[in-house]
């Protein structure tokens, strides 16, 4: 029996991104009750630094115990009865995750599907609306991770809400590293994850209600089918000026960290992240097209943060990515679904977004290709 070391590696995948000392410091820090006065104040500041992030004044704004996929989960069994119509727009993996929830919970899931690599095309959208009735919400993915393409959310989101819709949009790989505006987009409900642009662990979903979202759920006619994530419960945790009741044991050493990569993402300031993630893509661009790699995603509706590059047919998927981890200690993804072996995802996301990275992995790709 032996403590556990990792290996120092350079974070280049779809998620985890590189964590900071600054925030590894900030997780080691003494722990305190989930109930104790100070947390609770500790509390009410990362609710604030959140609603800067998303750029909302959202009361309900605060980050769900658990990974992006459970906010996920969050939004639609909260949003969603038995037989409520969705329209869900699916350009990868993560589309199709929120068309299985859907359909799990009973609702009436439309899906529109995409071609994967392509973003969601607004007019598709807007028809499906105008034939169909009575749909309560629309779901989209706004940076999808598995193919490396951003879709309008803001356009997309408008539409919605032309035809009485209320909008849920994933934002998971797009916080903190590109544009995005709740409140002047009209954005209902909104969720995101730790681990990418805002480079802190994973284990937390940041995730935040409008007020038009939070009418809808205090409407149910059911009770929300989970209790772990039925919004009115965690409320009696997370919301309340200055006392909190008992919902369950928060993870107070990550929550020290989020807060901190929220302050490590205002110190730099949130514009500024979405520029630098932008410069650090523009500079990779060139130094792909040195070294004879194609990005599967055109440009223009390209993430800068997660770079989807097509595998050359010369080489190995598995062997590269394997030499690249074990020899040169960088981690990139594998492609997902259809994308398997065809692409490789390289996050420059958060602290991992440095030239630096970018340089060590074009080393680490002429020796591995000599």
């Amino acid at each position: 029996m032996a403590s556990f070391y990792p290996k120092k590696r350079i974070l280049l995948g779809p998620g985890p991104s590189d964590v900071s000392q600054r925030v590894l410091d900030a997780l080691a820090r003494d722990t305190i009750g989930h109930l104790d006065p100070c947390f609770v104040e500790f509390m009410e500041d990362t609710k604030d630094l959140l609603r800067k992030t998303f750029l909302t004044k959202n009361k309900m704004t605060f980050p769900l115990s658990a990974p992006g996929s459970a906010a996920m989960e969050m939004a639609l069994v909260n949003l969603l009865e038995e037989n409520d119509k969705i329209v869900i727009c699916i350009n990868g993996v993560f589309g199709k995750r929120m068309l299985d929830i859907a359909n799990r919970i009973k609702a009436k899931p439309i899906a529109l599907d995409f071609e994967w690599g392509k973003e969601i095309d607004p007019n598709v959208l807007r028809e499906t609306l105008k034939k169909e009735k009575d749909v309560k919400a629309v779901a989209l993915v706004h940076a999808e991770t598995s193919t490396g393409v951003l879709s309008d959310a803001k356009n997309l989101a408008q539409i919605a809400k032309e035809f009485g819709c209320l909008s849920i949009v994933d934002t998971v790989t797009s916080l903190g590293g590109i544009e995005l505006k709740v409140d002047e987009w009209e954005l209902d409900v909104v969720y995101s994850g730790t681990q990418k642009c805002l480079s802190a662990p994973p284990g937390l979903a940041p995730i935040t209600f409008s007020d038009n979202a939070i009418e809808s759920i205090q409407k149910r006619k059911s009770p929300c089918p989970s209790w772990f994530l039925d919004l009115n419960l965690l409320l009696t945790y997370w919301n309340g000026d200055g006392g909190r009741s008992y919902h369950h044991t928060a993870p107070i050493n990550n929550l020290y960290g989020l807060h901190e990569s929220l302050l490590q993402l205002h110190d730099e300031g949130l514009e500024n992240s979405w520029i630098k993630h932008t410069k650090i893509h523009n500079y990779f661009k060139n130094e792909m097209a040195k070294i004879g790699l194609e990005f599967f995603v055109r440009d223009g509706v390209r993430l800068p943060n997660l770079n989807a590059i097509r595998r050359p047919e010369k080489i190995d998927d598995a062997k590269f990515r394997s030499s690249l981890l074990n020899q040169h200690n960088i981690e990139i993804g594998a492609g997902l679904g259809p994308m398997a072996g065809k692409i490789w995802r390289i996050g420059l996301m958060g602290t991992s977004a440095t030239k630096t990275n970018v340089d060590e992995f074009v080393k680490a790709f002429k020796i591995i290709t000599e």
